[in-house]
């Protein structure tokens, strides 16, 4: 058995072809930012409160958002109190989800809170940040 002492290489196998790697790179590049989630919420900007024995609750539940102005805000359009009652009526929700900035003032999350406990929605909770 012969072994050569030197390899040669042909004349076409000098350079190595990057077209097909760069190909791929832009392609996958491609399904990265087509797959990614760019999510921006448009919305009530609100600070919320602070609290250490937050628990998560459903998602589905129909959200009231309160201003630092004390602005009542259902599906991001200012409502008052009697409005937000007769949506709720019209509709069959079982949960309230109450989403109150940490300015805006006890009274007005107590009487959304009152209203609903009248209309007989029986799950209610207050968003709140982990501290």
């Amino acid at each position: 058995m012969k072994f050569r002492k030197s390899a040669r290489l042909e004349a076409g196998l000098q350079q190595i072809d990057i077209a097909p790697l760069i190909d791929c790179i832009f392609l996958l590049l491609i399904f990265f930012m087509l797959t990614s989630s760019f999510i921006i919420v448009p919305g009530i900007n609100i600070k919320l409160p602070k609290a250490l024995t937050s628990e998560e609750v459903d998602s589905r539940a129909l959200t009231i958002t309160i201003s630092g102005e004390d602005i009542i805000y259902l599906q991001d359009q200012p409502y008052t109190i009697d409005e937000i009652e007769d949506f709720i009526k019209k509709g069959t929700y079982r949960s309230i989800f109450i989403r109150a900035d940490r300015d805006a003032s006890l009274g007005t999350a107590v009487s959304i809170w009152d209203m609903c406990k009248r209309i007989g929605i029986d799950k209610i909770a207050i968003a709140t940040t982990e501290e």
